[in-house]
């Protein structure tokens, strides 16, 4: 997948407006967007035992997870992964939306509250070929998804493994520390007007 879009909409410019926070976007844009994988982006795929995929066509929309023993995502071109399909529910909510609008997001998360959350905006086609089929155990047909990728600091991930949530949440008489990422050099001079971190 090529840059064919803006990464922002402008209900999202506006928002960022409103809030003092366009440089910033642009900056984490121009930093952190990228059509191929990273390495740490490869290691978290391939080991992933599931993810959240989200959907949509016209008036529906639907979020769900996929799983599976870890490398059931495949890495099979710069910027692409296969997922497999396996036996379900039979609603076919995902794929059914995936057949009609192939814009998915995807989110890899993994709950230790320390690795950095991969999200994929990417373009879905539902594969059923032989050699693809080949490729994914059980499957009863595979979903290839060439990728756009952001990452997302883990300030807002729980530990679960770990039984603690994140102590960079809000809660009252409390003030969280700054993130790692606001202190970046290319962040830490353009930080909003009101952003608490500023000037630290």
């Amino acid at each position: 997948m090529t840059e064919s879009r803006p990464f922002y909409h402008d209900g999202m410019r506006a928002l960022q407006d409103r809030f003092d926070g366009r440089r910033v976007a642009d900056r984490l844009a121009q930093h952190r967007r990228r059509y191929d994988f990273w390495d740490a982006d490869r290691a978290m795929i391939e080991a992933a035992p599931f993810f959240f995929i989200a959907t949509s066509f016209g008036d529906y929309s639907d979020c769900s997870m996929r799983s599976g023993m870890p490398g059931f995502v495949k890495i099979v071109a710069p910027g692409s992964i296969e997922f497999p399909e396996y036996d379900g529910n039979s609603m076919y909510r995902t794929l059914g939306n995936i057949s009609r609008n192939p814009n998915v997001g995807l989110l890899f998360v993994k709950f230790d509250g320390i690795t950095a959350r991969i999200r994929i905006n990417g373009r879905a086609a539902l594969r059923h070929d032989a050699d693809t089929l080949g490729r994914h155990h059980a499957a009863k047909l595979v979903v290839r998804v060439e990728c756009e990728l952001f990452s997302n600091c883990p300030r807002a991930v729980h530990d679960l493994q770990g039984g603690r949530l994140s102590g960079y949440l809000p809660r009252p008489g409390y003030d969280p520390p700054a993130p790692e990422w606001k202190s970046r050099d290319y962040i830490k001079q353009i930080l909003p007007q009101n952003d608490p971190h500023r000037g630290e």
